[in-house]
């Protein structure tokens, strides 16, 4: 976890990536996916003072740079419609032909363990899944896990193409998504995985960001602290992240929060200045698609609910941002990990190719509290995201609570009303507030038409 060690791993790079002069970081090479109809920036380090001429064979234009007295080089390329394979040949002294370049859309997913874990960590239909998992045209670039004090230059990866072997060990929500979007789109898809398992938000965010904020600040003092692990502001993203600056990409998917149940009541500005980190540092206002984390048996020290709040919150609060619940896709709510990565990855991809790729027919807002009327003894529950209106699967309706102005919060019983829910309980007279999937590991029953689970919300702002 020290920048001894990084420095030791980025030699190794530039020597595995150099011809003469010229030296490349991990991310540009051989078999990666430029992105599309953009201008992409390709970069290194040489002698001071050389020239250095890019050629990508899509055009056959040649870029000019010089290497700065830091010794350092950086162009940019136009690149056309998706496509490929293609080279980029760099010349300066020595010559070097980067091969099987594809142009597409590149994405980057990252988070904790939900994000991290591969087809050999508890997934549904493994066996199958892996021997399928035939894709040439995606593409896969997975960052290995090391944490720094200090921003780094390069990272330990290199792009592969999709194969059983290489999809295996990668980021299964991040390989299912690029597969939905490879195969509605008919484009070369890039993945890049940036995830280690347990991990705060606070280390993936820079630490001079987290310290300016008082809030930030004093909970990323709270957090556990263990010399084995990184817990300190900025030390992922200065090994993980910061690699990949300026790498074009079109958007970002992240799953986590579990880390930070214990300090949730910071956590909906600790995503705000995340994503608008990652956002400011790359140059681009790309989207940014999450998961509300799954139901689980939390000790009683964690407040997932209230994450999961702040969560539904920052997709209200921040432009390009959207949601995907999964509550319904957890089969035992005593493993941290759901077995079910496809549909995860699926419900992220539909929100991809309907916002940015305008691909309609797959539904991808889920239903969501929007306003409460009290009626007599009952109180009259309005979603939006509800086209065709609400249904369950179950006989009742599980995971409400109403209650009065004690605060106490009894089961309700619910009737779906159209577009609406009436909810009631026999010995609240004079309800006040509603609660739906409001604790560490419900599972609601309530659904759109469309299929998609209703969201966790309380109509109240009492502590919890």
């Amino acid at each position: 976890m020290k920048t001894r060690i990084l420095t030791l791993l980025t030699v190794i790079f530039f020597t595995i990536n150099s011809s003469g002069q010229i030296r490349l970081p991990s991310v540009i090479g051989d078999n990666m996916v430029l992105q599309q109809n953009s201008e992409v920036s390709v970069w290194g380090w040489g002698e001071p003072g050389n020239e250095i001429k890019v050629t990508g064979s899509w055009n056959n234009d040649t870029v000019k740079a010089k290497t700065d007295n830091h010794s350092f080089w950086s162009v940019k390329l136009k690149t056309p419609s998706a496509g490929g394979p293609y080279t980029i040949n760099l010349k300066s002294g020595g010559e070097l032909t980067l091969k099987n370049i594809m142009i597409g859309e590149v994405w980057i997913c990252s988070g904790q363990s939900n994000m991290e874990w591969s087809a050999r960590h508890n997934l549904m239909n493994a066996e199958e899944e892996i021997k399928n998992a035939n894709y040439p045209d995606i593409r896969l670039f997975h960052v290995k896990k090391l944490a720094s004090n200090t921003p780094q230059e390069n990272c330990f990866a290199r792009w592969e193409e999709c194969t059983p072997e290489s999809m295996s060990t990668f980021s299964s929500v991040g390989y299912f998504f690029a597969r939905n979007l490879n195969q509605k789109l008919n484009i070369p898809i890039g993945i890049i995985e940036v995830a280690w398992g347990g991990t705060p938000a606070e280390v993936w965010i820079r630490e001079d960001l987290v310290n300016a904020d008082p809030l930030l600040k004093s909970c990323a003092g709270r957090l556990t602290k263990y010399d084995w692990w990184p817990n300190e502001p900025g030390v992922t993203y200065n090994s993980m992240i910061a690699p990949l600056i300026p790498f074009n990409i079109a958007g970002a998917i992240w799953y986590q929060g579990e880390g930070n149940a214990v300090t949730p009541e910071s956590y909906r500005k600790l995503m705000g200045t995340l994503i608008q980190n990652w956002r400011a540092d790359f140059g681009k206002d790309f989207p940014f698609y999450f998961v509300q984390i799954a139901p689980f048996a939390y000790g009683n020290e964690s407040k997932a609910p209230i994450i999961r709040e702040m969560q539904m919150q920052t997709a209200g609060d921040i432009q390009k941002t959207g949601m995907v619940v999964v509550s319904d896709l957890v089969d035992d709510i005593k493993n941290i990990h759901p077995a079910n990565k496809q549909d995860v990855g699926r419900r992220l991809a539909n929100w991809a190719l309907g916002e940015n790729y305008g691909v309609q027919g797959q539904p991808y807002r889920h239903p969501e509290y929007e306003s409460m009327k009290i009626e007599k003894s009952k109180v009259r529950i309005t979603f939006r995201n509800v086209p065709g209106g609400l249904i369950t699967r179950s006989e009742k309706i599980d995971c409400f609570e109403i209650a009065g102005a004690d605060r106490k919060f009894v089961s309700a019983t619910v009737k779906i009303d159209g577009k609406t829910v009436i909810v009631s309980a026999k010995d609240v007279k004079t309800p006040e507030a509603v609660r739906f999937s409001f604790s560490n590991d419900a599972i609601g029953n309530l659904f759109s038409t469309e299929g998609l689970p209703v969201a966790p919300f309380r109509t109240d702002k009492w502590e919890y």
